[in-house]
């Protein structure tokens, strides 16, 4: 069963569930993202008593484009573990307490928003990371160094928080509570992956999180390939079994988010339920750069036979790029962003989105093909601030 929600599906995803009649369910948010009415939809109600049947069975399978569908799921699914398992891999405080024996001497502590302005840095580690306890696309991160650092990051959660709430629902983004942790020095990945019918991780992509500096910890680019695969496979997967084990789950689709320190060490940043990457991004630029429909491998249950996929990718990256307001300007300033002038940046491009930055907060999303030997476009486009594509007031 598929449940679309607010604020994107994709092409890709819709024409996936109209060629294969897949069963999605027509709720309103559907209908507003341009579902229309087929042989596979659902009404809201008959979603309901097939998710009951199914789980009765034991065969409830069930994947969300969107955490902004997870309200509905807790509203209507109550009587399946859904809402429990989302609520243990949201609440990333539960989440760590779950995980803890795993990290012994790893720090994190979870605060209310009223305290903020009262924490005493001097019995916090330096650096740290802070977050939503509850979020959702890097918003509201910041990695704190320094006290200066700090007062700025009230500032800017107190000042961005409040317009982000309004875009995105409580059980995807709330800012009445926040989790510090310890920062862990190491390269962060990003993985698409599902648990089979016997609780099993069948990964389906993995991606590497490319920032710009110690200090950046925004989305700008996730990039994969033949050897990021190939190097992290098995040890992921090894990963992913041990939480397997402690969470239960089974025939449930995950985005996880983790660090590798050089020592060789996981530790897990974040785990976000019933879903890939938010946005159809990750998903995407996996049957752009593979060739196989990570939708489709969910759904049927198949998994990717890596070294007959593999073996002609060498020497390409296949990236996404966020193109997140890193221009100094604030939103309502920016009248427009050159995509056009944007493109001719790259050789390869393989698929352009362009959002609406007043509504959504960003100017788009661009899939592009890379040389390995060559990443001078990718590090050009890291190191922008994007400000040579916008026209302001």
């Amino acid at each position: 069963m598929i449940l679309l929600d607010r604020p994107y599906v994709s092409d890709f995803l819709m024409n996936t569930i109209a060629e294969n009649r897949l069963p999605v369910v027509m709720t309103d948010a559907a209908r507003e993202l341009g579902l229309v009415s087929g042989p596979s939809v659902m009404s809201e109600q008959e979603a309901i008593e097939s998710a009951r049947a199914d789980h009765l069975c034991g065969g409830l399978k069930l994947y969300t484009n969107s955490e902004n569908a997870l309200g509905w799921i807790s509203e209507n699914l109550g009587f399946t573990e859904l809402p429990e398992k989302i609520e243990l891999f949201k609440n990333k405080a539960r989440f760590r307490k779950l995980t803890s024996s795993l990290f012994p001497d790893f720090f994190y502590r979870e605060v209310s928003a009223t305290e903020l302005d009262d924490l005493d840095l001097t019995k916090l580690p330096s650096p740290f990371i802070i977050k939503p306890n509850v979020g959702f696309f890097s918003l509201g991160v910041f990695k704190i160094n320094t006290r200066q650092q700090w007062q700025e990051a009230l500032i800017s959660l107190k000042q961005g928080m409040t317009a982000a709430q309004g875009i995105y629902p409580k059980e995807v983004l709330d800012t009445t509570s926040f989790i510090i942790e310890q920062y862990v020095e190491g390269d962060e990945f990003a993985i698409d992956a599902y648990f089979d019918a016997d609780g099993r991780p069948v990964i389906l992509n993995i991606l590497k999180h490319v920032f710009s500096s110690q200090d950046d910890v925004g989305d700008r680019i996730y990039t994969t390939s033949k050897s990021i695969i190939e190097e992290n496979l098995d040890r992921f997967t090894e990963f992913l079994t041990e939480m397997g084990r402690r969470t239960c789950v089974k025939n449930f689709p995950v985005h996880v988010e983790l660090r590798l320190t050089l020592g060789g060490d996981l530790f897990p940043i974040e785990v976000n339920p019933l879903r890939f990457g938010g946005w159809c991004t990750t998903a995407d630029l996996t049957w752009h750069a593979f060739g196989f429909n990570p939708y489709l491998y969910f759904i049927h249950g198949q998994h990717p036979d890596w070294g007959q996929i593999l073996s002609d990718r060498a020497g390409r990256l296949y990236s996404i790029i966020v193109l997140n307001n890193s221009t100094g300007f604030d939103l309502e300033q920016v009248l427009s962003f050159d995509h056009d002038q944007l493109l001719t940046n790259f050789k390869n491009p393989l698929e352009l989105r362009k959002v609406d930055h007043r509504k959504f907060g960003i100017f788009g999303f661009l899939f592009v093909e890379t040389c390995e030997k060559d990443r001078g476009e990718l590090e050009g486009i890291l190191q922008s601030d994007l400000g040579e594509f916008i026209t302001t007031t």
